[in-house]
């Protein structure tokens, strides 16, 4: 625990095989400029030039700690790779505050930053979107981004913690594979060497990389729901959040594993549907394709620009479609990009076919028959992760077939459960409340001050 009641966080910022960074302030004796690399299974430290001690091997151990004396310290670590695998990936040198740690992972090194949890959490916000967001959108991420990370430390505490973290942790298998049929997910219990990673895989986090003023208005919002967190039945909340949903919220199952928290509903992003049109079941193929391929009123279908611009950061402003997307792909671009993604020789593809979709229309299950092989693969990540050079924006489309090939009609950003970033703007821009964002977003929860 740090000081306050508050929680340290383990980060996970950065793993390569040598890996450049600077130390500046109180990390005595050393400053400058070093270099972390593996040698024999254990992490070497040596100085570069202009370091307080340039040429030499300073460390040699299975975990290197550089723990700074006072607040002020800070630390660089270069060439950072951001959007792993998204269409934003790009690599970038990230400033952090705290304690860097360096361990060996899978014949690399580690790089982890150890900090206190309302630190990591003023970084994380104006890493996800541009903290020039109202303050109500501020304080209401402020929320779930603690809700979610202190929720999955729970996850991974001991057996004998608690029953709400023994019964969270008894997690199904996260793979299911033959012949004929591929289904995976990916989440936070990825990690067993830090609480977290810095991508979008868990919350970005970017330490103080982003201007400092920016910062700063994060941080009013931190301080303003300090130790806050969503409960249900006096647990925290498993906040989840993304971009955009599309018009109606996802269910936790059609992402990851079958369980389904309360809070977490598919639900219709809006004030209130209209009475006279009943709400579509988009679990059902035909009404899911006409509500992808129309655009009905929603909180984020938004071209906004002054709340788009408050809430995406720079790289996530060149994606220009979002609540409605579509791409086009020739059976034989499909049938080479699937082999290149997830390893799968299918041949040209020459159908694509829903087999199961969640309450936001978004695919589970997708049946894609090639002329070498069918498989079936899911859930909603791997479908994004096959059918696209990077990732898909969402799973939530409409294959249409062409003579040649296939457009995809689709709706949303992410995998749709829980907050919607953009719609959750809109709200605050309208007036409501950083409360009543949250009781919108998860049904049932309720706020309670940790610490």
């Amino acid at each position: 625990m740090g000081t306050s009641g508050q929680k340290t966080i383990e980060v996970g910022i950065l793993l390569a095989p040598r890996i450049a960074f600077q130390l500046e302030g109180s990390y005595a004796p050393y400053i400058g400029a070093f270099e972390a690399t593996l040698q024999n299974g254990k992490v070497c430290i040596t100085g570069k030039e202009g370091s307080s001690h340039p040429g030499q091997q300073i460390i040699k151990a299975d975990r290197c700690i550089f723990e700074p004396s006072d607040k002020k310290a800070s630390f660089l670590l270069k060439e950072v790779i951001i959007g792993i695998e998204f269409h934003w990936e790009r690599k970038e040198d990230q400033r952090f505050k705290g304690t860097l740690a360096f361990v060996p992972e899978d014949g690399k090194v580690r790089a982890i930053n150890i900090l206190e949890a309302e630190d990591y959490l003023i970084s994380v916000i104006a890493s996800e979107m541009s903290a020039t967001s109202m303050p109500e959108y501020l304080k209401a991420h402020a929320v779930i981004s603690r809700s979610w990370v202190l929720s999955q430390m729970e996850k991974r505490a001991p057996a004998g913690a608690s029953a709400s973290a023994q019964k969270m942790t008894s997690l199904t298998p996260a793979e299911v594979r033959t012949d004929s049929e591929w289904i995976t997910w990916w989440d936070r219990e990825d990690h067993t060497l830090f609480d977290v990673c810095a991508d979008d895989h868990c919350q970005r986090y970017q330490g103080i990389t982003r201007p400092s003023q920016s910062l700063e208005n994060v941080s009013g919002a931190v301080e303003q729901t300090a130790g806050e967190v969503l409960t249900f039945d006096g647990v925290i909340c498993d906040a989840r959040f993304s971009k955009c949903c599309g018009g109606i919220m996802e269910l936790f199952s059609t992402c990851w594993e079958p369980v389904d928290p309360p809070y977490l509903q598919g639900k219709y992003d809006g004030e209130e549907f209209p009475a006279e049109i009943p709400l579509p079941d988009l679990t059902e193929h035909t009404q899911a394709e006409v509500w992808i391929q129309s655009t009905p009123p929603a909180f984020c279908n938004t071209d906004d620009a002054a709340v788009l611009s408050q809430v995406l950061n720079d790289y996530d402003q060149e994606t220009k479609s979002f609540y409605r997307w579509e791409v086009s792909y020739t059976k034989e671009e499909l049938g080479a990009l699937i082999k290149s993604r997830i390893g799968e020789d299918l041949g040209m593809v020459e159908d694509l076919i829903p087999l199961e979709r969640g309450t936001s229309g978004r695919i589970s299950r997708l049946k894609i028959v090639g002329s070498k092989k069918t498989l079936v693969i899911g859930k909603e990540l791997l479908i994004r992760k096959a059918l696209s050079p990077s990732h898909l924006y969402s799973s939530a489309f409409v294959p249409v077939k062409r003579s040649d090939g296939f457009v995809l009609y689709g709706a949303g950003w992410g995998h749709g459960v829980g907050l919607c970033q953009i719609g959750g703007a809109v709200m605050a821009k309208q007036g409501y409340s950083y409360k009543e964002i949250l009781a919108h977003y998860y049904p049932g929860s309720r706020i309670e001050k940790l610490y």
